[in-house]
């Protein structure tokens, strides 16, 4: 069977004869999808083959605590929630892929999913010198805004539930149409895990919970904030939305697609 670092590996080494170095390669898929695996996979694959390899996840742009509930006091109480455009610290993200592009030093973001806050500073990588390839991923990297038209129905008992009249969902778009594009802008390539709907990824996210749970064991952690089954279907479901969008439009302009099975095996 064809293994995904297989299939990227080469075409990321096919477009850095394209152009200039450092190339920034976005990589998409939902929650649960392989996308830090992939990418972890891809740095040492790459690095084999002489290249130097820095990675970046939107998940470690993401706001802490007391900046998310001044969202929630000023826009919506759903915002409390990290995951959905507006939770993050996009200028950050911007700093950080620009400051790569001019072979700076920078030292990458990470964020702590366990203590729900960024790590503390002093902690981050620092990578020095000059690049080859930054891997950008997330679970929204590359998407688009939603069509205004789709904004009206709800698509889940959330969006009915607690933003009946749309204000949630609104400024979340507002934010992906705004200084999300000027973030993903900095793309060169974009490569897309697709899944084969949004119902498989209650599941995969599931199984990305249990293993962070097995690690914080190992680890001496306290996992009591590991989401239960049904604390992590609601929160997928702030994911939906724009999640169900990604897999309609983005396969006609990434650069890259694979198409994921439930198992996550290369079905094309």
């Amino acid at each position: 069977m064809t293994a995904l670092p297989d299939i990227v590996a080469p075409a990321i080494e096919g477009w850095l004869s394209d152009g200039d170095r450092p190339i920034v390669v976005g990589i998409c898929g939902a929650q649960g999808s392989g996308k830090s695996t992939l990418a972890g996979q891809l740095a040492e694959r790459l690095a084999r083959d002489g290249l130097k390899v820095a990675t970046l996840s939107l998940d470690d742009l993401y706001l802490g605590t007391e900046a998310r509930r001044e969202l929630a006091r000023n826009i919506h109480p759903l915002f409390v929630t990290r995951g959905v455009p507006g939770t993050h610290d996009v200028a950050l993200g911007m700093a950080v892929i620009d400051a790569i592009r001019a072979g700076e030093t920078v030292a990458l973001p990470r964020f702590d999913k366990a203590s729900d806050e960024p790590v503390p500073r002093h902690l981050w990588p620092v990578v020095d010198g000059r690049v080859d390839v930054l891997l950008f991923e997330g679970w929204c990297v590359g998407a688009t805004e939603v069509a205004r038209d789709d904004l009206a129905t709800p698509v889940n008992a959330l969006e009915a539930d607690e933003d009946p009249a749309g204000h949630w969902r609104t400024a979340v778009n507002d934010f992906l149409a705004g200084q999300y594009q000027a973030l993903f802008r900095r793309i060169d390539r974009l490569i897309l895990l697709a899944a084969p709907g949004f119902e498989v990824v209650h599941q995969w996210r599931v199984e990305q919970e249990r293993t962070l749970a097995r690690r914080m064991v190992e680890e001496g952690r306290d996992s009591a904030l590991i989401m239960s089954d049904a604390e992590i279907a609601r929160f997928i479901s702030h994911y939906e939305r724009i999640t169900r969008s990604i897999l309609k439009t983005m396969p006609s302009h990434a650069d890259l697609v694979v198409y994921l099975d439930k198992g996550r095996c290369i079905i094309g």
